[in-house]
């Protein structure tokens, strides 16, 4: 067996299961549940219709590499939101569709890391999301955690990394926006980050899927291609960017993304999903085609967003330690609690479920950045984000 397997923690839902078991929530009211990610908004009439009208090619075989119309209309998608040289995105070299980034973003690890080198490092943010651990464990990668902390605006401290760790790193994952924090990466940072790609020689992957739920219309959060471009480098060497329709178009179950970048990183990731069987279903990508082409819909989410981190931060504040997060539809404050207690207390006498913090993180420079927070989603209808609240408030004030 893969000796990696014995190392995987639980993943943070079992953890909250666990935690949950044998408590007997109020009756009478009715159950929130603002533990997972996962979008509630409806999904649009014009990606469903497109699901529908293709189901016929469900007797097809599609390829892995997706049809050229799909790429193109990724490509144009990601030259357009990222202000990226026309010249420098070519549909056939620089784009591959996966089905969902997290299958992805995992699988990306067992096609780069040398397992084969002396303590082969992947670095990733702290917290985090489980598969950048999980995918480092399995390729035979030691996990490196950088802490995300309130001091440091909750962007990963990279001063914190050793040089020895720098020197041993194949592979970094960056999240921006972030999950759980929301904090976007500026360029600086992501400038520093491409010179010591290049002194050590590793891959910068960035998790983007959270890039089109932010605040202000007209800042955009920044990507890591186009700060790449801004640089000079659009060849777009050593990094890969992992973008999703999940949380920009509301198709979770639709499990339909892309990664994007550097050629050759693209080139032999395309032949290890060719032996690893994941082509995207062509109806998927029927529909996936409409919604890259369609910004409408995604305008409309934003506002939702806005409307429910409006109401919400209006009935919290006043009595919690939480932000505004530059991007993302997640809270994290900080609670006058343990978070497991915390989590625990409000679902016993409230019947809202949210996130220990500490199921999220893991302990680095003896500092584990995840205690002491929750994670809240705002996924839920208005109504009930705001009902849900109103009870957190009452939970913590006992009135």
């Amino acid at each position: 067996m893969n000796q990696g397997l014995a190392r995987l923690h639980p993943y943070p839902f079992e953890k909250l299961a666990r935690l949950k078991q044998g408590i007997s929530p109020p009756e009478d009211k009715a159950a929130i549940d603002l533990s997972i990610g996962e979008p509630k908004h409806a999904t649009p009439g014009f990606i469903l219709d497109a699901i529908k009208t293709h189901l016929q090619t469900a007797a097809v075989y599609p390829k892995t590499r997706g049809s050229d119309e799909l790429r193109q209309a990724i490509a144009a998608w990601l030259m357009k939101r990222f202000e990226l040289p026309g010249d420098s995105i070519n549909p056939e070299k620089h784009i591959l569709p996966v089905n969902g980034t997290r299958e992805a973003i995992f699988a990306f690890a067992q096609c780069v890391v040398d397992h084969h080198a002396t303590l082969p490092v992947v670095i990733s943010p702290n917290p985090f999301y489980q598969i950048y651990e999980g995918a480092a464990l399995l390729a035979g990668a030691e996990p490196v955690y950088v802490n995300c902390s309130e001091t440091n605006n909750f962007i990963p401290d990279f001063d914190s990394v050793s040089a020895d760790t720098w020197k041993r790193c194949q592979l970094l994952y960056l999240c921006s926006p972030g999950n759980p924090t929301g904090a976007v990466i500026n360029r600086e940072t992501i400038a520093r980050l491409f010179e010591l790609a290049d002194r050590h020689d590793f891959i910068i992957a960035a998790d983007e899927c959270y890039s089109e739920i932010y605040f202000d219309e007209g800042h955009p959060p920044p990507g890591l291609l186009q700060v790449a471009a801004e640089l000079g480098r659009d060849d777009y060497r050593r990094c890969v960017v992992f973008h999703s329709l999940s949380k920009r178009s509301n198709v979770p179950g639709m499990r339909s993304g892309f990664i994007a970048g550097d050629q050759d990183l693209i080139r032999a990731f395309l032949r290890y999903r060719t032996y690893h069987g994941c082509a995207m279903p062509l109806f998927t990508q029927m529909a996936s085609i409409r919604a890259w082409q369609d910004e409408a819909h995604v305008v409309q989410n934003r506002k939702m967003y806005r409307e429910k981190f409006d109401a919400v931060l209006g009935i919290l504040q006043p009595v919690l330690n939480v932000k505004r997060p530059q991007a993302s539809f997640y809270l994290w404050p900080e609670i006058p609690d343990t978070d497991t207690d915390f989590a625990r207390g409000l679902y016993s006498g409230q019947n809202v479920t949210v996130l220990p913090g500490s199921f999220l993180s893991r302990t680095a420079n003896d500092i584990n950045p995840g205690e002491r927070r929750v994670r809240i989603a705002l996924v839920a209808s208005l109504d009930e984000c705001i009902e849900a609240a109103k009870r957190i408030r009452e939970y913590i004030t006992g009135c």
